[in-house]
């Protein structure tokens, strides 16, 4: 959203309305940032004691109180003795002033009655067009991001211009929490977590484990079809490692701390590429040898704040679909243009259709997060540009969201809440090659130093990509990908014996199914297994077993009676077989 837009100066301007009624509530409450989001805005605050749901309420109509007071929001010149006195009752706000002298930029203030607060704006002109908002809720952060830092609390909100956008947003809200992969995970026993083994950190259960291996069979086949190699490495390295690749300093906030042995420090890998391009320079390569294709799905972990964790979405321990293309600069462009078709082709796998592409820029004004060598930027950023017209991809760009080491091409989707993620990454890296002094024997016998590589992860990793395709499918996955493809409820315990043997032979032919034995009502039975999402429902009775036929009740609700088994199965082989959707 552009911050010129009357929606964000909107919601700019809830954001500092919520400031004004919790400072009026709790005036020993500091102050942090108050930004726009996605549909909303937060702040985050310094106090000691949690805010409740009930304090929720509380600010959300003081908000309301101050906003019919109408005051004006404006930009206001303090003396220096006025802002010395704002900054030694805040802290925080003293700290991104002083941080705003350092780099020569002037701190601005904005006022709307007697709340000031340090902001660079813009705000809408009074505090009377705030009217259609809600508080959403709590979560904790570091300031700065930082886990050294002062913990605070921050408060979410969502702002609207109409009370029927507002009542529309939440009615979307309410539908999607339907749809939260956390609840159906929960509800089909796909994947939980235990304290005792720390926030972030996801136990797939058998159900969950059958789907993660069934994307993974699939990533496996494809990349086997174009030509990668499989590998796997340790989850930990030496603290040199990730010295040489870069990753320290600019990554290490996002890498737990170091640990620190007999023989050196180390560090639980936060990413795979290091590793890989110790295999690729092992030995040296021929030019016969490239494009070398080298793939892992290999567990990683990253610091995340524990109040960004979410679900699957967001984790400490993450299995990523993650592989790294070795090749000349000749091949750089072919290379890249079959990772997008490789894309393509699982989106279609899975029936995807509501995505676009994202050109991630670097940022030539931010040399702490980015790699200082414009003219590589600037060569890579173009290939990427000219690829993606080449191909007649619709993308957009995004200044400030490349990896530190070069540009990319994201994949985007929203998710049920409207909020946009990137699912799949396409990387092209400029400086592995230096970094690792990677090379190649051309075909004259000399070592040529022109060595891309290209980081890819088209299935991103399995923990975010499956609670996609959980919110995707609402739970109900395709036959392919489901835990339980089929349930057998018999109606009497004369049944069970045959039952079993049907079982025994669904699974002879590679069907995951289960039965239901329990002396309850086929109803009972059928509501069980439709709460637990299971593709077909079988009713086996007498008649069943007389004529060895089934009764079967697909998950589209349509039931079909006297099936031969022998056919029923077969048709089940061809749509597992096919991967339909």
């Amino acid at each position: 959203m552009e911050d010129e837009s009357n929606l964000f100066k909107l919601r700019h301007s809830t954001a500092h309305l919520l400031a004004q009624a919790v400072k009026e509530l709790y005036p020993n409450v500091q102050l942090g940032i108050g930004p726009v989001i996605d549909n909303g805005f937060y702040y985050d605050f310094l106090r000691k004691e949690p805010f409740t749901p009930e304090d929720l309420k509380v600010i959300k109509e003081k908000m309301k109180e101050i906003s019919k007071k109408k005051f004006p929001i404006e930009k206001t010149k303090l003396k220096e003795n006025e802002i010395i006195e704002y900054l030694e009752k805040e802290s925080l706000k003293k700290e991104l002033f002083n941080d705003l002298k350092e780099k020569g930029e002037e701190a601005s203030f904005y006022s709307q009655g007697n709340f000031v607060d340090l902001c660079r704006g813009p705000h809408v002109e009074n505090t009377k067009y705030i009217k259609y908002f809600e508080l959403t809720k709590v979560s904790g952060v570091y300031w700065k991001a930082d886990s050294k830092n002062v913990q605070l609390q921050r408060i979410y909100g969502i702002a609207f211009e109409t009370k029927e956008e507002l009542k529309a947003h939440l009615i979307m809200m309410e539908n999607a929490e339907k749809f939260n992969h956390r609840k159906i995970g929960e509800e089909m026993e796909l994947f939980t977590h235990f304290d005792k083994i720390g926030k972030g950190l996801i136990v797939w259960l058998p159900k969950g484990e059958i789907i993660k291996n069934e994307v993974e069979t699939l990533a496996k086949e494809l990349e086997a079809r174009d030509g990668y190699v499989r590998v796997s490495t340790p989850i930990l390295a030496k603290k040199e490692l990730f010295e040489q690749s870069g990753h320290l300093p600019y990554y290490a906030d996002s890498m737990y701390p170091s640990m620190k042995l007999d023989d050196g420090d180390y560090y639980l890998k936060a990413m795979n590429c290091p590793l890989h391009h110790l295999i690729f320079s092992r030995k040296v390569r021929s030019y016969r040898e490239l494009p070398l294709r080298i793939a892992e799905y290999g567990t990683v972990h990253r610091n995340e704040l524990s109040g960004t964790l979410n679900g699957l979405q967001r984790v400490r321990g993450m299995c990523m679909n993650d592989a790294h293309i070795y090749c000349t600069k000749d091949q750089m462009e072919e290379e890249i243009e079959s990772v997008l078709k490789l894309i393509k082709e699982y989106f279609e796998i899975f029936g995807f259709k509501d995505y676009w592409f994202r050109l991630s820029l670097g940022d030539p004004n931010n040399k702490e997060k980015f790699i200082d060598k414009p003219e590589n930027w600037k060569f890579a950023e173009e290939v990427l540009r000219k690829i993606l017209k080449k191909t007649g991809i619709k993308f957009i760009e995004a200044e400030g969201e490349a990896a530190f080491y070069g540009p990319k091409i994201d994949v985007q989707f929203r998710n049920i809440y409207g909020k946009e993620d990137t699912m799949s990454t396409n990387q092209l890296d400029f400086v592995a090659k230096s970094r690792f002094s990677l090379h190649y024997d051309d075909k004259e016998g000399k070592q040529n130093e022109d060595v891309f590589v290209i980081h890819r992860a088209p299935l991103s990793t399995h923990e975010r990509f499956i609670a996609f395709l959980i919110e995707h499918y609402a739970g109900k996955f395709p036959l392919w990908l489901s835990p339980v493809q089929v349930r057998i409820m018999t109606v009497t315990d004369r049944n069970n014996d045959f039952a079993k043997d049907f079982v025994t032979k669904l699974k002879s032919h590679g069907i995951r199914s289960d039965l239901d034995m329990r002396n309850e009502s086929i109803g009972k039975k059928v509501r069980d297994g439709i709460k637990q999402k299971v593709n077909y429902l079988l009713t086996l009775g007498d008649n069943e077993m007389e004529n060895k036929t089934i009764s079967a009740r697909g998950r589209d609700g349509n039931v079909e009676k006297d099936i031969p088994i022998d056919k029923f199965i077969e048709k089940l082989e061809e749509e597992i077989k096919e991967r339909k959707c």
